[in-house]
């Protein structure tokens, strides 16, 4: 009988993934990594410890915890907030899934001599013709979450078991209340764990006393001046709304300039770029490339963008310059870049550059 170390939020999905492995015949141990707490005591959706506990309870398997606060903030927030005031859109789930999450899932199974680790996303691991592993994109589109794992290990993913992938969320749902779970209706958590509110700024602020950028001019793409922002984490490459400019026309954010605390707008059109730059590139189903060497794919610059036709090149061992066959929409600085072969496979991905 294998063993597998199943990683709990607290939620729906990954406890119904612990039953569904036990029911397989796996020997399924839970662990929820506490990742964050706020100032108030309360736990984040990442890891609600009692419906988690409560879950393993009724699906009667053993259980445990794993204090990560310390990493997490080190790992995860402080990142995000240095992102932000440096004038980039981060990521945080990405590094978190394989920083935090993987790392410890994979800590944790060495010490319990467990065979495998087990998440509840929707996506598919699976080993491609070439040898080596990667994820694919889930049966349920509209759930897929394969855009914030492509930073995973070839060693990650070798170990790693997610049987949601050929399920609908429904479908998820209907499991967990044929066996009594509590957590069978439990709301879906859409936004960063640790800023429940989606108040990105708003935290930044509360996080960090100092260094916090304030408020700087809004220019064209000339340098002429527009009016005053409020500050440039309050902003992101791309966004029309709360601008607070009246030009008698729509302008979008195209570029924040952290270096002279300025936001360069500028009208839809100009939004619009055929070649960008990923640095801190991961290979997941593509062989690593050679310098200088291409590579077909599809490639989505945020999570919800529909992925387009691109070329990628990569002009060193860890970035690479991707060039649209149709100029994308708003790719952002800070967001990643993930590159997808013709069956939704992930070849890998990297950090969108300035």
């Amino acid at each position: 009988m294998a063993k597998v170390v199943v990683g709990m939020s607290g939620g729906v999905d990954s406890a119904v993934t612990a039953y569904l492995l036990k029911e397989a015949g796996y020997e399924v141990v839970g662990l929820t990594l506490r990742t964050w707490e706020s100032e108030d005591g309360e736990e984040s959706r990442c890891c609600e410890i009692d419906d988690a506990s409560d879950s393993a309870r009724k699906i009667g398997i053993d259980y445990h915890t794993l204090n990560c606060l310390g990493e997490f903030r080190d790992g995860v927030v402080e990142p995000f907030i240095n992102n932000y005031i440096d004038g980039l859109t981060p990521n945080p789930c990405v590094i978190c899934n394989r920083r935090i999450k993987w790392e410890r899932l994979m800590y944790f199974a060495k010490v319990v001599k467990a065979d495998y680790v087990a998440t509840g996303h929707f996506a598919n691991v699976i080993k491609l013709p070439n040898g080596r592993f990667t994820v694919k994109q889930a049966d349920m589109k509209a759930k897929d979450q394969t855009y914030m794992l492509y930073r995973l290990t070839q060693e990650d993913l070798a170990h790693t078991l997610m049987p949601l992938g050929s399920k609908s969320k429904e479908d998820v749902r209907e499991i967990a209340r044929s066996i009594g779970l509590s957590v069978a209706t439990k709301k879906d958590s859409e936004d960063i764990c640790f800023v429940p509110d989606g108040d990105y700024s708003n935290f930044i602020e509360k996080e960090r006393s100092e260094g916090v950028p304030g408020e700087g001019n809004f220019v064209d793409e000339d340098g002429n001046v527009l009016g005053r922002h409020k500050g440039i984490i309050h902003y992101t490459v791309g966004q029309r709304r709360g601008l607070g400019l009246a030009m008698g026309y729509h302008v979008f954010v195209k570029e924040i300039k952290a270096d002279t605390n300025e936001i360069v707008v500028t009208t839809l059109d100009s939004l619009y770029s055929k070649v960008i730059r990923a640095r801190d590139v991961n290979y997941m189903g593509l062989e690593p490339l050679d310098i200088g060497k291409k590579a077909e794919a599809l490639v989505k610059v945020r999570y919800h963008h529909e992925m387009q036709k691109a070329t990628i090149e990569a002009d060193t061992g860890s970035s690479v310059i991707i060039t649209f066959d149709e100029p994308v929409k708003a790719a952002s600085p800070g967001q990643s870049a993930v590159f997808y072969d013709d069956d939704g496979c992930v070849l890998g991905g990297g950090v969108i550059s300035k």
